[in-house]
Order: C-alpha cells, then sequence, then structure tokens
C-alpha cells in the first residue's frame, strides 16, 4: 500500500458549496449574480488560444495594478485565487515545526493549507459577536509563529477588523512573523472605520494584503486573485507557486474588468444594499445575524446548523452549513429574499428559547 502522510490523510478536502437544482437558489458559494460585463466577455473570447501558455508572471495585470497602488511590480503577485495566494505565502514561511495563527470560524480553506505546508495550525476563538478577537491572536503569537492570518470581512461570519485595532495589532506582531490580511470581500465593506489593507500597503515589512476578482468582480470561475506586499515576500510565494497556473483568459478578464470597475462597483453597491435590507428583515424575524459585510449572512445556529440549512433547502435555497457552527447564506438574486425571509421564521422556532442565535427585540411574526 503506498505510504502517505497521515496528516493529509485525517484532513477533509476543501468542501465546495453545494449545488442546487433548477427550482432552487444556489446561495453556497458567496458568488456573484450577474454575468461578466461585455467588455469582459469580449476580452476573454479574445485570449482563447488555449494552445499557448499563458504569461507566466501575469505581467502586464501586475503593471496595471502597481501602477494603481503606486508600487513596483514585483511588489504585486498574482495567483489562481486568492486561495492559491494563501497556499503559496504559507508554505513559504511556515513548515515542519511552525504555527500559523487565525481566529476560527474563519475561512474553512487556513486549516487544510497548513497542513499541507507541515505546520500546525493555532485556532483562537472569534468572541461572542463572532468577530477576530485581535488581542487573543496577538497573545497566542509565539517563538514558533511563522505567518498570522486576519480576515476581513471575516468568511464565514462577516465581521470586519476597526483599521485602528488592526494598527495596534500590528504593533503587537514581530516583525519577522508573516501577517496576511485576506480581503477577498473588501469591496463589500460600508462600515466607517473598517481596515483597508490598500492604505497599509508598504507600511510594514511584515504585511501582505490578499484580495480576489472571483467576488466583487464576479470572475470566480476564471480563479485569479492578487497580493500586494514587499517584493522579498513575493518572490518566495512566487518560488512557492505551481508555474503557470494562472490562465491567460484569466488575465485579460482581470484587466478589462479594471477597466470597466465603476460599473462592476455599481452592482456592488446594489448586492451590499440588499445584504444590509436582508440583515434588518432577518433579524425582525428573530435570528441574532451578526454584522454583514461580506456578500453573505451568517445565521449563527451552533447545534441547529444542519437542521437549519435543510430548511433552507426546503425553501428552495441552498446554502452552506458548517455543522455545529452555523450556516452562512450567499447575498444573491433578490427574488430569493422572501425565500430567505421564510425559512428564518421557520429556523427560529427549532432553536431553544436560550440559544445565542435567537433575537428576542423587534421580532416581527
Amino acid at each position: 500500500m503506498v505510504k502517505l502522510r497521515p496528516e493529509i490523510l485525517a484532513t477533509p478536502p476543501y468542501r465546495q458549496g453545494k449545488p442546487a437544482g433548477a427550482d432552487a437558489f444556489k446561495l453556497s458559494s458567496n458568488e456573484n449574480p450577474f454575468p461578466p460585463l461585455p467588455g469582459v466577455l469580449e476580452a476573454v473570447v479574445a485570449a482563447a488560444a488555449v494552445n499557448r501558455y499563458p504569461d507566466a508572471s501575469a505581467l502586464e495585470l501586475r503593471e496595471v495594478l502597481a501602477a494603481r497602488l503606486g508600487v513596483s511590480v514585483d511588489e504585486v503577485h498574482v495567483g489562481a485565487g486568492s486561495v492559491a495566494l494563501l497556499s503559496q505565502l504559507i508554505t513559504a514561511a511556515a513548515g515542519v515545526g511552525d504555527e500559523v495563527v487565525y481566529a476560527w470560524r474563519s475561512f474553512e480553506a487556513y486549516p487544510g493549507l497548513v497542513t499541507v505546508a507541515g505546520a500546525t495550525s493555532v485556532q483562537v476563538p472569534n468572541r461572542p459577536d463572532h468577530s477576530h478577537d485581535l488581542d487573543a491572536i496577538a497573545a497566542a503569537v509565539t517563538d514558533r509563529t511563522r505567518v498570522v492570518i486576519v480576515c476581513s470581512p471575516n468568511n464565514p461570519t462577516g465581521t470586519v477588523v476597526p483599521a485602528d485595532d488592526f494598527d495596534a495589532f500590528l504593533d503587537r506582531i514581530p516583525s519577522d512573523v508573516l501577517v496576511l490580511l485576506d480581503e477577498a470581500y473588501a469591496e463589500f465593506v460600508t462600515a466607517p472605520g473598517a481596515v483597508d489593507g490598500l492604505a497599509l500597503v508598504g507600511s510594514r515589512p511584515n504585511l501582505v494584503v490578499l484580495r480576489t476578482f472571483s467576488k466583487a468582480y464576479g470572475l470566480a470561475g476564471l480563479r485569479i486573485g492578487w497580493a500586494v506586499g514587499p517584493a522579498v515576500v513575493l518572490d518566495a510565494a512566487r518560488a512557492a507557486a505551481i508555474p503557470l497556473s494562472v490562465t491567460e483568459p484569466a488575465q485579460r478578464a482581470a484587466i478589462a474588468s479594471l477597466g470597466l470597475e465603476q460599473e462592476l462597483l455599481e452592482r456592488v453597491r446594489s448586492l451590499a444594499s440588499l445584504r444590509d435590507a436582508l440583515a434588518h428583515d432577518v433579524r425582525a424575524v428573530g435570528i441574532a445575524v451578526p454584522e454583514a459585510h461580506g456578500n453573505f449572512l451568517w445565521i449563527p445556529a451552533g447545534d441547529e446548523a444542519t437542521r437549519a440549512g435543510e430548511i433552507l433547502v426546503e425553501n428552495g435555497v441552498v446554502a452552506r452549513v458548517f455543522p455545529g457552527d452555523g450556516v452562512r447564506v450567499s447575498v444573491g438574486e433578490e427574488d430569493a429574499v422572501g425565500r430567505i425571509v421564510a425559512a428564518a421564521r421557520q429556523i427560529v422556532e427549532v432553536l431553544p428559547t436560550d440559544h445565542p442565535a435567537r433575537r428576542t427585540e423587534d421580532r416581527v411574526d
């Protein structure tokens, strides 16, 4: 029998959001419900000479991003989605005997990426309001820590990290520990005072900011994300990358999307408005949805998460269930709102009366 690493065998693979049938809404993967704008589609078609390799360095896209950010091209790195960049950066910095510290619950790919790198995860529980406990994360850093990950807005809970708190947090992290600020949903943030990683570019020698074209820009199927940070760190990530993993159609679509950014961000604003209205309605029927700043809501159903997911399916909505913790519902088509609210009314009824996810004030039956 082939010998495989036992820690890999014990690690569940990343689980994609479930598909939905023809009569249901797929709200399990935080996808942008809008199709690409015409200029983006044209760029993809024009780059469809798939018998040729792409530019392995994504130089043209990096030049566009570098010019926007006022940094050198070497301070920008492009990968097959921000999760690929996370993998490269963790692998570049942490190995056997090292630790990677992050909040939990947070992005479900983190534990697997750390295990594959050979390092050990140190998970710091979120606060009762489902936000990061930055003080506890900083306190968890030891001489074995090589990477700290902060996710804002946090996937799946939707909470953001305040800018002032993050700045104070960075002061507590040793300069030789890599800090990854995962901002996959940054464009959806409307909270005043929330951290904006791009405003911090160049301010710290150990900070890398991660963004993606999958969410706000609607290119999830093309798999392309980017990072900005110190060139020496990104060079290490480039060395850990799978060569030629970012396709030419993806690169062209990203460049075209940046040129159509105002139109795309108008869509983002409409989704954020729909998110806020949906969060209000779900709270009104009795569920204590935490602050929501991504393109999704978190239903902290705890031990009733699996049943809550079933109730959503019964109402024609496929969401992402995290057994024992909660359910993440993406904000997608406006027609799905009524179904989500109807499901929320039923979910409240299966929650024990003292359940922390129950909201008693302002409830509308």
